[in-house]
């Protein structure tokens, strides 16, 4: 199967268990190429009020040559305004083709899954997005990846992303703070 980038949305409270997972599947197994915002100290991080320019620096900088899009979900990433922006992004039809959507549940966590990724999911795997616990293999990762790229054409049209973005974060539902 071929190598994808994919862009990976995260909540930056999670950023330990995100390295550790990134660093599984793409040092250990190489089975991606990862795009992350805030993965790094070096991140050019986008600070602006202005949510048009944050979500073409989004599509610009780092989704812009992905093909799929992975939220690693951990207990607060539901409440979080850039995951939310982010899969905005990813979903954005018209100019491009969007990007294919899957979440996989960070190991040693219980999250909820955020409200714009829930409207494209549903649990028959009907849905236009897709959601999974932790791979057990490199082929499986690779399938589930795979299966998220088929997706931007073959199931764009199940794609709902009219929903009004998120201004603020929002309390944590599974743990009564925010963050």
């Amino acid at each position: 199967m071929p190598k994808r980038k994919v862009f990976i949305t995260h909540y930056k409270g999670d950023r330990a268990t995100v390295d550790d997972f990134i660093t599984k599947w793409t040092d250990t197994n190489d089975v991606f190429i990862p795009k992350v915002l805030g993965a790094n100290d070096n991140d050019d991080f986008i600070e602006s009020t202005d949510t048009d320019y944050v979500m073409s620096q989004i599509r610009k900088k780092y989704l812009e040559d992905s093909t799929v899009t992975l939220v690693l979900l951990g207990t607060c990433t539901h409440s979080r305004r850039y995951v939310d922006w982010e899969i905005k992004s990813s979903l954005t039809q018209g100019d491009s083709t969007p990007n294919g959507l899957f979440c996989i549940l960070l190991e040693g966590t219980s999250g909820k899954l955020p409200e714009r990724f829930q409207k494209n999911w549903n649990s028959e795997g009907t849905g236009y997005a897709q959601f999974y616990a932790q791979p057990s293999s490199s082929s499986q990762l690779s399938g589930w990846i795979e299966e998220a790229f088929s997706a931007r054409t073959e199931k764009s049209n199940l794609i709902s992303n009219s929903q009004d973005m998120m201004k603020y974060n929002q309390k944590c539902k599974t743990c009564d703070e925010t963050h």
